[in-house]
């Protein structure tokens, strides 16, 4: 067993795979408010007991498709942002207390 520490993070490399997974994550979110609000704009008024066209305005669809557009973008950049932030932070901690250490194992 080898043991390895890891000192320092790439910041930009960080930020972009937590930018993407931020991504990812508002795309699955937005999808399923969308339709949410979308599927209640068209049905919803009649199922739970209230008019739809006055709860929105007549534009949930508008809405629906805005919330699956804009939150991918929206996690998206937040990820990024907060994965420059944390890689940087990482750094200077393990600057003064050494890093992570991880252990691993040649298989070949």
């Amino acid at each position: 067993m080898n043991k390895l520490r890891i000192k320092k993070f790439g910041v930009l490399s960080v930020a972009k795979i937590q930018g993407l997974i931020g991504l990812v994550i508002g795309l699955i979110i937005g999808v399923i408010y969308g339709l949410f609000i979308i599927a209640y704009s068209v049905f919803g008024g009649a199922m739970l007991g209230g008019d739809a066209g006055r709860a929105l305005g007549g534009s949930g669809v508008l809405v629906g498709i805005g919330l699956m557009i804009a939150m991918p973008i929206l996690y998206g950049v937040i990820g990024f942002i907060g994965g420059a932030i944390g890689a940087v932070i990482y750094n200077i901690f393990a600057r003064i207390v050494g890093g992570l250490e991880i252990e691993v194992e040649n298989i070949y």
